[in-house]
Parts: C-alpha cells; structure tokens; sequence
C-alpha cells in the first residue's frame, strides 16, 4: 500500500456534487479559484464539479515550448501541475475542491484520485489499467488490442493545484471523445506514449453520461478512505 488509510479530508461533512454539463475552461477555472478561497475560510462544504469542457489545449508549469500545438489552435496556461493537455467533449472532468487534511500529503490525494479512476475503468471491464511508475495519471501497459500493437497509452490524466490546503483542478478521463487533438501536442509531454479512450479499448461506445455516477463514487470513496489503495 505504502499510503494512509482514512480519510483525507478535514472535514467529515458530505461532499457536495456539482453537475454543470459542458462548460468554457477559463470560465470554470476562475469558479474554481472562488470556490476554492470559500473553502479554504468554510463558507462552502468539500465540492466536487463534474463538466466537461468545448475542444481546449491547457498548458500545465512544466510545459515545454515543444509541446504545444502545431495546428495553431490557442492555449489556455494554467497554473496546475503537469504539462499541455486537452480537453473536449467526451471526456468526463472532475474538479474536487477539498480541504485536506493535516498534514497536507499531495502525493496521497493525487493516489487517492488514481484509484477512482482505476476502479471506475474496472467496473467497466477495463482490467488492465494501472499506474506507471513516474507519471501521474492512468495507464493501460503496451500490447496487441484488436490485432494491433500498441504502446503504454493513457486514459485518464491528472493536474492539481493545492493552495492553503485546498485542491483545485483535477482529472480527466476519456470516454467517447476524439483523440484527434492530441496528434498535434505531446501530450503531458510524453513523446513515447499514446492516449486512448474507455470506448477505444472496449470497442463500444462508453459515454459520459454512462461514467459519471461511478467515478462520482470512485472520488468520494477514495478521499473519504473507503477506496484502498492499489498497487496495481
């Protein structure tokens, strides 16, 4: 295991769940910084908003000028971890606004919010997906799906930002979206692996609507300790 157990919020008050359907990026974002500045003085309980956002390149602290987009399309910086990535529709976004608890262990609430996403990939027959020692986010391991040979490929990404022990930003997991945006970055500047999307690696079509309800659970449970971590 190698993590707490328990919970790792401050509070132990139910979470509340936001669902605003599709949403501009830069718009979100700022929600998020005012519901984070609620948080960190308790005006507001732990949320969590669920979206998904219009086709958006957003560039991570540690994105390279190399991999940004060739297709000319803008880029939103941002001040979460990581590198560029995208968003759009088909992929489902969940942004937890938490107050943890003390002290504050980021390495714990990013393998907290890996695990959400490894049981809700798992309740719905993607048995395969995992950690890569090194780089946050969840993987599936190289090899032959459908007659074709694959590399490491990433289905869900994650990006955080903790200020005055709130989280903002959060993960990403791809459903049904196109992956043909990622062909024009090197997305979380990862130049040896692929992306790929629940419905790619189950060949039907896993929709966001489908997910949500599950990775909703998958969240609370993991930060409210209910989840153990894997080590898988």
């Amino acid at each position: 295991m190698g993590f707490q157990q328990g919970s790792i919020r401050r509070s132990s008050d139910d979470i509340v769940i936001k669902e605003l359907g599709e949403v501009d990026y830069t718009d979100t974002w700022r929600r998020q910084a005012e519901l984070a500045a609620e948080r960190a003085d308790d005006h507001i309980p732990d949320t969590i908003l669920m979206l998904q956002h219009p086709p958006t390149y957003t560039a991570g602290k540690r994105t390279q000028d190399s991999d940004r987009p060739t297709n000319g399309l803008p880029v939103v910086d941002v001040d979460r971890g990581g590198r560029i990535t995208w968003h759009g529709p088909g992929q489902l976004v969940a942004y937890p606004i938490i107050k943890l608890a003390d002290p504050v262990d980021v390495v714990d609430y990013v393998r907290r919010l890996e695990e959400a996403l490894i049981h809700t990939c798992q309740h719905f027959g993607i048995t395969n997906v995992g950690r890569v020692e090194g780089r946050s986010g969840v993987w599936l391991p190289a090899g032959i799906v459908g007659g074709e040979l694959k590399p490491a490929r990433k289905i869900a990404a994650i990006g955080i930002r903790v200020t005055r022990g709130v989280t903002m930003h959060g993960i990403a997991l791809n459903c049904n979206n196109t992956l043909a945006f990622y062909d024009h970055i090197v997305p979380c500047g990862l130049a040896d692996a692929g992306v790929t999307t629940m419905t790619d690696e189950l060949g039907r079509d896993i929709t966001v609507g489908a997910v949500q309800s599950e990775l909703e659970k998958d969240i609370i449970d993991a930060l409210n300790g209910d989840l153990s971590i894997s080590d898988v």
